[in-house]
């Protein structure tokens, strides 16, 4: 076993955290815990592959809500699902994004961002801030 988590651990913790991300369900927290457990790789790696792969997917849900922009403008956006997610946006501006990381509101606050066209730059850097921290947390607890 492992030899498996040395060899494929990373990876899968950069899938599972990508699939966490998006819209669909996922337990990064999981395997990175397991891996820091088992010492398979040291935290700095583990930190840097889990962020890297929940930020992505999370540009991936701001991608999505830029596509969906071209479709439906933001301006149209009462009685949507995602209304409270721009609302937030609206009223604390891009920072909200610091708070990606939280189950259920992170996703549709990524892809209000996307919507919105929040700078995909400043975005991307905001998410991943949030999402690092809450791994580091993590890390730290193990």
């Amino acid at each position: 076993m492992d030899e498996f988590l040395s060899e494929w651990g990373l990876w899968g913790l950069f899938i599972s955290a990508f699939i966490s991300s998006t819209l669909l369900p996922g337990g990064s927290e999981a395997l990175l815990l397991a891996l820091a457990v088992n010492e398979a790789h040291a935290d700095a790696s583990l930190l840097l592959v889990a962020t890297a792969g929940n930020s992505l997917g999370g540009m991936t849900s701001w991608l999505i809500g830029w596509w969906l922009a071209r479709r439906y403008p933001p301006e149209d956006v009462s009685g949507h699902k995602y209304e409270a997610a721009v609302a937030r946006l609206r009223r604390w501006g891009s920072p909200v994004l610091l708070l990606s990381w939280l189950p259920v509101i992170g996703d549709p606050l990524c892809v209000a961002a996307g919507w919105l066209r929040i700078n995909p730059v400043w975005a991307l850097c905001l998410i991943a801030l949030g999402k690092a921290g809450r791994y580091a947390l993590l890390l730290w607890f193990v």
